[in-house]
């Protein structure tokens, strides 16, 4: 039994300019997928060998597995990153989410200034998040794999900020490929439809019969 890589959500060309298909060619095809195989080889033979995504994160973060923790965190963060993002101008917040953002943050443009902030300014590798709480939007970080499967965390949107998310495209720029992103290519119905308290579920796969075997 096997993880395995997703399929992106649209074509490799369809977020550009703002992320080019390079850029989804080494960080999707490449490090994304290096995770995938990486977590195959340590849970090959051992009782995780059928587990789902969470299950297997959430045991790794039990045992202190940090190895097996850190490639199916990766996999899991990776696999909801891409379900945020869309290309240019193709969906806009509205309804419920657009009425949140408004009561909790003041409007859209601010929420994306204090995502944008929070994102910029987390040292080192890490994620942005958007999370539900308590029927209140908030905004925090996670450092380097670290994942809401293991914090109760509602998740709602993520934005990546290992270096690997934007050297290609933006070099050390982290501030101007948060900023791109953010007021660029997010797709917020997928982000509207995480207020169902089901994101998690929307990252997680269950293990299918490997290749090999």
């Amino acid at each position: 039994m096997a993880f395995t890589l997703p399929d992106l959500p649209y074509a490799k060309d369809a977020l550009a300019p703002h992320m080019s298909a390079e850029t989804l060619e080494f960080h999707h095809g490449k490090h994304h997928k290096a995770y995938v195989d990486k977590a195959n080889g340590m849970i090959e033979g051992t009782n995780l060998a059928d587990a789902s995504l969470i299950e297997a994160i959430r045991a790794a973060k039990d045992q202190g597995n940090k190895g097996l923790f850190n490639n199916t965190a990766q996999i899991w963060n990776h696999s909801f990153f891409w379900q945020c993002l869309a290309p240019a101008g193709s969906t806009r917040a509205s309804g419920k989410l657009k009425e949140m953002i408004d009561s909790d943050f003041g409007g859209e443009q601010a929420l994306l200034e204090k995502l944008a902030t929070e994102s910029v300014n987390h040292f080192a590798s890490g994620w942005g998040w958007l999370i539900l709480n308590n029927d209140k939007l908030e905004i925090t970080s996670l450092h380097d794999a670290d994942t809401p499967a293991v914090h109760g965390m509602t998740p709602l949107l993520t934005i990546d900020v290992w270096e690997h998310a934007y050297y290609i495209d933006y070099r050390n720029e982290r501030p101007r490929f948060v900023k791109t992103v953010l007021e660029n290519i997010i797709n917020w119905d997928f982000v509207a439809q995480n207020l169902d308290g089901k994101g998690l579920d929307r990252a997680d796969q269950q293990q299918t019969a490997s290749a090999t075997a």
